[in-house]
């Protein structure tokens, strides 16, 4: 029997949580849908924990459903205080629509434009949030919504249990995103909202809202918080975000942070994060674990940066470990020599590449060898980075085994 959206989904482990998860099933046999998820612009670019919600509507395009990406102009000049501890930092609107147009590119690579009947929908709350009158705002869409249940929310009720402050205009985001579901679904047909688990409650919201405004049925899905088998969060290392934009992390890098997966997590990502059938990946399943990282590695960045910078990336990690040589795509900085003659030290180059910040943690791997200058264990933190270093104007610094930078002498 042919799969279905919600089979799929469920068989690589996208599903957590459904309002009414049988008629949304017979639905989604009987016709195609139109299917949103949220995004907020907070940044300009996307990092690998949203990465999840773009393969969900992946899927449901590969299933024959139209995906609605909402990017949340307005909502965004607000912020979502869910999974929060704090306020978010309020942007200005030329930062958001700046945000937009560069995030927007993300889903450009990673959703199909070629199908007219599931070309992803580009929308922009801020279009419909902008224009509403707080009176008849609140007379018709507040009136649905009750303080009691409002205080229930996690995202409210975590922040007002550790006696954290929370806005009056926080406390309002979960109407406005109820409200983008109930303008989706009048303008597009939009029967379905998806999202991560901790939007649950703003989703269910939203589903009651169409109920009672409109007295139409439709439906919430929210998919697991992704945490690596190590405890940590998706989507962040110990050098920081991982970005979907090439502008802020290298093609290698990202294909590096795949490649560093842990191995409980390996078949679970694959599942996830690539385009890899179930079938194929049960075939596999027993390789040897390197080479099903690599394969990870790959086929997550052919998705994103395409074939060539997989194999780029590839080949570059080959020649990095195997040959101590440089491969073309290794991530490079340039330093002049005005910079050398200031006599700079290793822990200030090792601070400038940006492979570590924190001086006393570049201190403690020299003391435990853990720093290479062109495969050479540095030992003296004193080491004065003279010209005599560089071969061809290049130096490869290496912290521990898997973080690696080229500098460029201009």
């Amino acid at each position: 029997m042919k799969q279905n959206f919600i089979d799929e989904i469920t068989a690589r482990g996208f599903f957590h949580q459904c309002t009414d998860l049988n008629k949304l099933n017979d639905l989604i046999k009987s016709k195609s849908i139109k299917a949103y998820i949220g995004f907020d612009c907070t940044a300009s670019s996307l990092h690998v924990g949203s990465l999840l919600q773009i393969m969900c509507l992946r899927l449901l395009q590969k299933n024959g459903h139209q995906p609605i990406v909402l990017l949340g102009g307005g909502t965004t000049l607000i912020g979502d205080p869910s999974g929060k501890d704090t306020t978010r930092k309020i942007l200005d609107e030329k930062s958001i629509e700046n945000n937009i147009k560069k995030i927007k590119k993300i889903f450009e690579k990673l959703l199909d434009f070629k199908n007219k009947k599931t070309m992803p929908i580009f929308v922009n709350n801020a279009e419909w949030l902008k224009k509403l009158n707080y009176i008849e705002f609140l007379r018709d869409v507040g009136k649905h919504f009750t303080i009691n249940k409002m205080l229930s929310f996690d995202s409210v009720k975590t922040r007002l249990e550790r006696e954290q402050s929370l806005s009056y205009m926080e406390f309002n985001y979960m109407i406005l995103q109820a409200y983008d579901f109930l303008e989706l679904n009048k303008k597009e047909n939009c029967v379905l909202q998806m999202g991560g688990s901790d939007q649950w409650g703003n989703i269910v919201n939203g589903v009651d809202l169409i109920k009672r405004h409109s007295n139409k049925k439709a439906y919430g899905l929210t998919t697991p918080l992704i945490t690596l088998a190590s405890g940590a969060k998706m989507g962040k290392t110990e050098s920081g975000a991982v970005w979907l934009d090439k502008k802020f992390l290298s093609p290698y890098d990202y294909w590096q942070f795949w490649r560093n997966i842990d191995d409980r997590d390996i078949l679970k990502f694959l599942k996830i994060f690539t385009d890899l059938s179930i079938e194929e990946i049960e075939k596999i399943k027993n390789q040897n674990i390197n080479e099903l990282k690599i394969l990870l590695a790959n086929k997550a960045t052919e998705m994103l940066h395409g074939e060539q910078e997989a194999k780029k990336s590839e080949e570059t990690a080959k020649k990095t470990f195997n040959d101590n040589s440089m491969g073309e795509s290794l991530p490079s900085i340039s330093i002049s020599e005005e910079e050398l003659k200031k006599r700079m030290n290793v822990i200030d180059l090792i601070a400038l590449s940006k492979l570590e910040s924190s001086k006393s943690q570049i201190r403690r791997l020299i003391k435990g060898n853990g720093i290479r200058i062109n495969n050479q264990v540095v030992t003296d933190e004193k080491l004065v980075i003279a010209k005599d270093l560089f071969q061809d104007n290049l130096i490869k610094l290496s912290l521990g085994k898997k973080r690696h930078i080229k500098i460029k002498l201009n």
